[in-house]
């Protein structure tokens, strides 16, 4: 019985991984916000987080902004389950279940020129549109910085975000 126990044990190691990485991308993409120059039309109403297609990031962002306020803006997390529901948000986390390389251009036609910040989790994002996307490098999560991208969407990235140990510029 104790056999059993232990290799049961073994096989949630991985889920227990994989929900600490969720939390940390969610504790990143809580982060980058404070260090984002926005323009002022960002600043009127809610300040909304949408998430397509990932209920871990959605339940980490809950939980980590709950009662919480950017400015004078209450924080609100809203799940997409598709590209198509994607309405307005200052932040669109788009997980890796969404090919984003092949709906980049979907994505960015329903959030250009809201002054969006989109955060990606998927190989080559920055490169289609994504202004912060996380990697994993040398068995260790990073996250790309694309301050191009963000100058396009009325966006300014702090210098700050570049010296941090997980940083990757581009």
């Amino acid at each position: 019985m104790k056999k059993i126990l232990f290799f049961f044990s073994l096989m949630l190691l991985p889920l227990a991984a994989n929900s600490q990485v969720a939390k940390f991308k969610s504790v990143f993409t809580l982060n980058f916000i404070r260090h984002i120059g926005w323009p002022e039309a960002t600043k009127e109403g809610d300040f909304v987080i949408g998430v397509i297609k990932d209920k871990e990031i959605v339940s980490w962002l809950e939980k980590l902004s709950e009662g919480k306020k950017f400015g004078f803006q209450d924080v609100v997390i809203k799940e997409f389950k598709s590209v198509e529901e994607i309405e307005n948000c200052q932040v669109l986390f788009v997980s890796s279940s969404i090919n984003f390389n092949k709906y980049s251009s979907d994505i960015i036609s329903k959030v250009g020129g809201k002054n969006t910040l989109i955060v990606c989790e998927s190989e080559g994002a920055t490169t289609n549109g994504a202004m912060f996307n996380f990697v994993v490098r040398d068995e260790k999560l990073k996250f790309e910085i694309h301050k191009a991208n963000a100058a396009k969407f009325g966006l300014q990235i702090s210098s700050k975000l570049e010296g941090m140990a997980a940083a990757i510029s581009l």
